[in-house]
């Protein structure tokens, strides 16, 4: 008798270990798809070239939105900081400009001139291939950031603007599918991209 006959259902039954830890390891490691939580409302900005950048002008394309204003004296130096190490990973991802952009808009747009923006997206290595600043009326930004991306956001006496630090991931239709918060990582946010790009 042969040790296969021999040692039949001992085999069968580390067959079926082996397929059940497989399959165990596999549900642990899938993780749920995110969900739907908004869509973004159509627009048309002007970019840094003074040409107009309409929301279906990046459809196809993963994207992080950033709202803010470059006089900001705080939180949109370190926010944006942190766009450009995301803009790193994903290039080496291959995913930048590709499959994923970032779009960054200022509430700000009588001191945001195109210039002002391209001397700010300058200072962080923007890539313009793939990272758009975009500026409009300050009221249509504002409406886009509080009503797509529930971003709250007010204006005090010297025109400083108080609003939520949150980037906003929008995927290849339109639909927003999570508010990364301040604590979010680069490798955290360039993950999540790329998981969502694979969809």
């Amino acid at each position: 008798m042969t040790l296969l006959k021999k040692y039949k259902w001992t085999w069968i039954m580390l067959a079926i270990c082996v397929i059940l830890a497989g399959y165990l390891l596999w549900s642990s490691l899938a993780k749920p798809k995110l969900p739907v939580i908004g869509t973004v409302a159509p627009f048309s900005l002007e970019n840094v070239d003074g040409n107009n950048v309409a929301l279906e002008d990046t459809n196809g394309k993963v994207r992080l939105f950033y709202f803010f204003f470059s006089n900001c004296p705080d939180v949109c130096p370190v926010t944006t900081l942190r766009l450009s190490q995301v803009q790193d990973e994903l290039k080496e991802k291959g995913l930048f400009g590709k499959d994923a952009a970032i779009v960054s808009v200022t509430f700000d747009p009588e001191r945001d001139t195109r210039e002002r923006l391209k001397e700010f997206g300058d200072k962080f290595k923007a890539d313009y291939s793939g990272w758009y600043f975009l500026r409009g009326d300050q009221q249509q930004v504002i409406d886009l950031a509080m009503n797509s991306f529930k971003i709250l956001v007010n204006q005090d006496r010297d025109g400083n603007f108080v609003h939520m630090d949150l980037i906003g991931l929008v995927d290849r239709k339109g639909n927003i599918r999570e508010m990364f918060r301040p604590d979010a990582t680069a490798e955290e946010i360039a993950s999540v991209v790329a998981r969502l790009a694979k969809e």
